[in-house]
């Protein structure tokens, strides 16, 4: 105990400054120990009746701002009023402040300290008895009571106190004379009143509460069941974990999507993305040499670099598009009438966050190099029906293309006569000029069906001078733009009927087209880039199934711990009005 004052006053000294003795600062103190009641104490601020000048440089205190906090204080709790019996009881201001803010006495209870030094100092023993009966001052208090706390000597120990108390009540003429009961003193009794004073309060209290928290159970309950009447009151924990399983499930059908279904998915995709690098820089280049022999070695030298370089970055590329595509379908798809939209976006930054964590194993580009490098490689079409494929495979490529360029010309050239006449809509001047360009250069073509890809400079300046004798004045630079997209699409009209030609062409090819005009070296290739796409398609579905989909479950897994942790996480992704009703109901 010693120790522990001396501790407290080393924190009172150093809780003001140099010269003050006067601190805003509250101390607490935290007692903790087997057998001691779960009890808090407030040691109100004493009230100064006086304030010396030389204190004003020191400390500004504010008598006013203290009675407001003692008025809080003392209207939220219980309070012992404890007044020194060796001193003049009557000059106490104290008891009006407690007179005022407990006029009943429903929260006090009256202490009377050093009641031995009162006794020997008082020349009326009366006044004592007055004073624990109530009767000196106008303050009421559930009980009123006299204590001993020792002889005034800071190193006693509780057990003196309390023996030396016992020791003068046992002796005292004021229990003697019967001038004070015996249950009104000692440090015990004072325990035994405070504590039965303490708890009736807290029943009080808690009773207040509970017909308080039934009322506004019975409102919540009642607009639950108004709003969600086919609803569980879920709180947002129970919501989440709701969620949590609904994810995984999803996450789970990810295993359930057929071989088949990924494989026409990769592929179709795949070459969406690869069909104008194959077309513009592998095909049309090869197919725009002299001979057949130019056009295998430029494939072949062409396919090379890609497949190094580009195209199996790509098919991962593809491939994990593809399943955060499925991904994000199962995880964003309506349920029908069991879709919760509650869970949205607490789904959408699961899905997010999933996605931005997860990496392709970057060993697949490896594996998948050989693997595309060898399927372009091999040239053996084994039967007519994959040679019939591959003619299709082509014709709806070159169809695709032709209908682009088409429109290109379109709308380089304007509206035709037809469309002119129907809507009423004219040609622009510089239409107009792409208009004669392109009748100038088609006849060029009429000329010389052979004609290479690039026009000769000496072509251009005849067109250009044919131009500007019929008035129309023409750059350059505008003659070979119209020139190419001109070409362009009488190539790939001659690229159709081609492919119409090889239909029949199976028979030759299987003879090397020995003792043939016909050569179809274009299918070959069609059908080398369809074999790959499927080979490459099949080999990352295989990736996708085997692997992927279990690292992405398990990222999925470990994205929803973590947001079960991070309750600002939850507050911010499970809302509305809902949320919080069952929130509230919850507690």
């Amino acid at each position: 105990l010693a120790a522990l004052r001396h501790e407290i006053e080393i924190r009172m000294r150093n809780s003001v400054k140099e010269g003050c003795t006067v601190s805003t600062e509250t101390i607490s103190l935290s007692v903790k120990g087997p057998g001691l009641q779960r009890m808090v104490l407030v040691d109100l601020p004493g009230v100064i009746s006086v304030i010396l000048f030389y204190w004003v440089k020191f400390v500004t205190w504010n008598l006013l701002d203290s009675y407001c906090v003692l008025d809080y204080i003392v209207s939220k709790i219980n309070f012992v009023f404890i007044l020194d019996g060796s001193v003049d009881a009557e000059r106490s201001i104290v008891t009006d402040l407690v007179s005022q803010m407990d006029p009943q006495g429903k929260r006090t209870i009256f202490v009377l300290t050093k009641v031995d030094l009162a006794e020997k100092n008082v020349a009326s023993p009366n006044r004592i008895q007055q004073i624990i009966e109530g009767k000196l001052f106008t303050m009421k208090a559930l009980g009123y009571f006299a204590v001993v706390t020792g002889k005034g000597n800071s190193s006693e120990s509780i057990e003196s106190i309390k023996e030396y108390e016992e020791e003068f009540f046992q002796n005292s003429k004021l229990l003697k004379t019967s001038m004070l009961k015996a249950h009104q003193v000692t440090t015990k009794n004072l325990s035994l009143a405070v504590s039965d004073c303490f708890w009736k309060m807290v029943r009080e209290s808690v009773e207040q509460q509970a017909d308080a928290f039934k009322a506004t159970r019975f409102n919540l309950e009642t607009e639950w069941k108004n709003n969600y009447p086919r609803l569980r009151e879920l709180d947002r924990n129970e919501l989440f974990e709701k969620a949590k399983n609904e994810i995984l499930d999803e996450v789970i059908s990810l295993t359930q999507v057929t071989p088949k279904h990924w494989e026409e998915m990769l592929e179709k995709t795949l070459w969406e993305r690869v069909s104008t690098h194959v077309i513009e820089n592998i095909y049309l280049p090869a197919a725009q040499t002299a001979n057949s022999g130019t056009f295998n070695t430029t494939v072949d030298i062409k396919l090379k670099q890609w497949t190094d370089k580009q195209l199996p970055n790509k098919a991962v590329e593809v491939a994990w598009e593809t399943l955060q595509e499925e991904f994000s379908r199962f995880m964003t798809e309506k349920k029908g009438k069991e879709h919760d939209d509650i869970f949205d976006k607490l789904k959408q930054a699961v899905k997010e966050e999933t996605i931005k964590r997860h990496k392709w194993n970057e060993r697949a580009e490896d594996s998948l190099r050989v693997i595309q490098h060898n399927a372009l490689e091999d040239r053996s079409i084994s039967d007519k029906q994959q040679w019939d494929a591959a003619i299709h495979f082509m014709e709806e490529t070159l169809q695709s293309r032709l209908k682009d360029t088409e429109s290109v010309i379109e709308d380089m050239v304007g509206p035709n006569w037809k469309k002119r006449w129907l809507y009423w809509v004219g040609r622009t001047k510089e239409q107009n000029i792409h208009n004669e360009t392109k009748n100038e250069l088609e006849k060029l073509i009429k000329c010389n069906e052979d004609h290479p890809a690039y026009l000769a400079n000496d072509e251009v300046t005849t067109v250009r001078k044919n131009l500007e004798a019929r008035g129309v004045a023409v750059d350059p630079c505008l003659i070979k733009d119209t020139w190419f997209q001109i070409y362009r699409r009488y190539f790939l009209k001659s690229a159709l009927n081609h492919c119409n030609l090889c239909r029949r062409g199976f028979y030759y090819y299987q003879r090397h087209f020995v003792d043939s005009e016909l050569e179809c070296n274009d299918i070959v290739l069609f059908w080398r880039i369809q074999r790959m796409l499927a080979i490459t398609a099949n080999t990352l579905r295989q990736q996708l199934t085997n692997t992927e989909v279990r690292r992405l479950e398990k990222n999925v897994k470990e994205v929803l711990e973590d947001f079960a942790e991070d309750n600002e996480k939850k507050v911010m992704l499970l809302t509305g009005k809902r949320v919080q009703l069952a929130e509230d109901l919850s507690k």
